[in-house]
């Protein structure tokens, strides 16, 4: 009897690697399997070894990126600075992160989706950051910090969607780091929350 074969990560790796790419320039709906095999180079039964399917690998793609901007966000509120502080930080954070992970943004902007059971997890996952972010927001006008011209909402889709597009204009070793657009950004919003 023949035993299973070990796991190899780098062919995980790998046909993430691909999916992403793919995910990236076509869309995910675009995207068929057996593309994604072809160009990794793997058998449609190594891609399955690693993936029931490929909304599994769309959701581990974005599960890394949410999962990473939530634990930054929790974190910078956790340190209890003010809320002018406090916005600053996750700006720049969410500025630089998203700035690393151009391809996944790329996807995430296409708005590649799926009626997987994890997509849900994902939308909680993703609302609990805009609702963490529009918080700080709110604390800071109770605490008459911020102005209440601007509400929360509008303020986090300014953000979210600057961060969203940053994929189709920022290049690394451009001019600008991650961390001073980030705090380009972060002075645009805090300047306008000004009472």
């Amino acid at each position: 009897m023949a035993r299973p074969k070990a796991p190899n990560p780098e062919v995980r790796r790998r046909i993430l690697d691909v999916a992403l790419d793919l995910f990236a320039t076509k869309g995910f709906a675009a995207t068929g399997v057996q593309e994604i095999v072809t160009k990794a180079g793997v058998t449609k039964g190594a891609l399955y070894h690693y993936f029931s399917s490929k909304d599994e690998i769309l959701f581990e793609i974005y599960g890394k990126v949410f999962g990473h901007e939530l634990e930054s966000l929790e974190r910078i509120v956790a340190e209890g600075h003010d809320p002018e502080r406090t916005l600053r930080e996750i700006i720049v954070d969410l500025v630089g992160h998203t700035a690393v992970s151009a391809r996944e943004s790329a996807v995430f902007a296409k708005g590649s989706r799926s009626d997987s059971p994890h997509w849900q997890a994902m939308e909680e996952q993703w609302r609990r950051y805009q609702e963490g972010f529009r918080d700080v927001i709110r604390d800071g006008q109770k605490a008459g910090v911020f102005s209440t011209r601007a509400s929360p909402e509008v303020v986090s889709w300014s953000v979210f969607g600057f961060t969203n597009s940053l994929h189709t204009w920022y290049r690394p070793g451009g001019s600008k780091s991650p961390a001073e657009i980030g705090g380009e950004l972060a002075d645009v919003i805090v300047t306008g929350l000004k009472p």
